[in-house]
């Protein structure tokens, strides 16, 4: 199974494209809050664009449609805690948050506890985003384009080189406008794979109606409202949907660098709607077409590579009718659009990481002033090294067992929770104290790991639904708890000082 000619040109095309967008805006950033923010003045709706694409990746991308076949739609309950998450973000996170005037999303920690609290905190940020980048370069090169071009499995590591190399030469040169604009790009290139696949599919298999299935699937989820034990039920999912983006909104550098990127309160506002709303439309559209793809190789399942069932290919389906399903040059721009989706998130990812070793190490411990034009210089330097490290890391996540989403959770979303416990206690309790909320912090990221690896552990599995919530709830009682045990408070070391 190969592409044509026409697609690789498509695919190279939008890569050299990249390049040169990064060598661009090279040019155009004469500071660091160029570099890093855009001049905080950049469109809201390009944010907007940029903070959707750069949070849904091509692992989310893949993992959807794969989610749909194999256990139904009850991923669409995500969808009853967009409004809530709006509400929160937009009116308490947003407004506390641009107040600030900020570089680093960890200042606010050091400023509001102390200068312990802001290290973990960015070392938590820094671990999770390092093993987030490391997965969707193993998903991307390994679980997706190597096998459907059948290539070596060999091939695998040149494939990650090949991405890292490219992202890392534009992040570094462009900076963060370099970032948006390629998600921007990307952003366009989903939703118009994701709504021509279906077309297509629907086409294929004879209308709308034979791709909603007769009968309930044996392999899919029974509704359940709420199943400590069951893999999936509705009220887990609403609650770890409303945690994983209030505490990425609340605690994410990637997240908050957007905020900060746009002129004030409003336009941040305007932006974090049109990233949820994306959102919203792009999980509908990969639901709809994981039924497209179930009935599609339903009715051609001689299609699936190797004799293997469609239940357990799930996750490589759409990926392959991009290959076998569209018009010679479309599937090179929609494969071009899963490179873009990884890259996306890579960049952003990079520049983001780059951009807290900068603020809230070197910059915070440094003795000796560093001017803007090294600031720029470093960014670039820890880039490449980071790009550099993610790549290595990605043949390590392969040995970590589950489909697209459950890897996802246990490895992008372990750090989530507890990174938002010390910004929850700095922005919503007036007399958090510094010590209690550092070990809280702490046992709120053992938390996580246990019931991640549950299995392991102790030889029961908990959902790993639960990773979130549960390793929030830990880290706020331990904070709250400790707190009211000690008199460790910042007006008190002041007072002693």
């Amino acid at each position: 199974m190969t592409i044509t000619t026409l697609d690789w040109i498509v695919i190279i095309g939008y890569a050299l494209g990249m390049l040169f967008v990064g060598f661009y805006f090279s040019s155009k950033n004469k500071n660091s809050d160029d570099y890093m923010l855009g001049g905080r003045n950049m469109s809201p709706w390009k944010v907007g664009l940029s903070l959707f694409a750069t949070m849904f990746s091509a692992v989310s991308y893949l993992s959807m449609p794969g989610e749909m076949i194999k256990y139904g739609p009850m991923i669409w309950s995500s969808l009853f805690a967009l409004p809530f998450i709006y509400l929160v973000v937009a009116y308490y996170f947003i407004p506390y948050i641009m107040k600030l005037q900020i570089t680093s999303a960890y200042e606010l920690l050091e400023t509001k506890l102390d200068v312990r609290t802001r290290i973990v905190a960015a070392v938590y940020f820094l671990t999770m985003r390092i093993v987030w980048m490391a997965v969707i370069i193993y998903m991307v090169s390994e679980k997706v384009i190597v096998p459907i071009m059948g290539w070596p499995e060999e091939t695998a590591l040149f494939v990650s080189i090949a991405m890292g190399v490219v992202t890392v030469v534009y992040t570094s040169f462009g900076g963060i406008k370099s970032v948006v604009l390629g998600d921007v790009v990307q952003t366009f290139i989903l939703f118009g794979g994701s709504i021509v696949a279906i077309i297509l599919i629907v086409n294929e298999v004879g209308g709308v109606s034979n791709i909603i299935p007769t009968e309930w699937p044996s392999q899919w989820a029974e509704f359940e409202f709420f199943d400590a034990q069951a893999r999936l039920s509705f009220l887990p999912i609403v609650i770890t949907t409303f945690g994983w983006y209030v505490c990425t909104a609340g605690s994410d550098q990637m997240a908050i660098q957007r905020y900060l990127a746009t002129k004030d309160i409003r336009a941040a506002r305007r932006m974090y709607l049109n990233s949820i709303l994306s959102n919203a439309v792009v999980t509908l559209l990969l639901a709809i077409l994981g039924l497209a793809l179930f009935a599609y190789f339903n009715m051609f399942p001689d299609l699936v590579l190797n004799g293997s069932s469609i239940i357990d290919e799930a996750d490589t389906l759409f990926p392959r009718f991009i290959v076998i399903g569209l018009p010679a040059g479309f599937s090179g721009l929609v494969l071009a659009g899963l490179l873009a989706a990884s890259m996306s998130s890579l960049s952003s990812g990079i520049n983001s990481s780059a951009m807290s070793i900068i603020n809230d190490f070197i910059l915070r411990f440094s003795n000796k002033t560093i001017t803007d034009k090294d600031q720029v210089k470093w960014a670039k330097y820890i880039s490449f090294s980071i790009g550099f490290i993610i790549v290595l890391l990605s043949f390590v996540v392969g040995n970590i067992k589950g489909n697209l989403l459950e890897i996802t959770y246990k490895t992008i979303n372990l750090l989530v929770a507890p990174l938002f416990v010390p910004f929850f206690m700095a922005m919503f309790v007036k007399k958090a104290k510094p010590t209690a909320t550092f070990i809280g912090t702490l046992l709120s990221g053992v938390t996580a790991v246990l019931i991640s690896f549950s299995y392991e552990f102790f030889g029961e599995t908990i959902s790993f639904l639960w990773i979130i919530p549960g390793s929030f709830i830990v880290g706020v009682l331990i904070s709250l708890v400790l707190g009211f045990l000690t008199n460790d408070t910042l007006e008190t070391r002041k007072k002693e000082k």
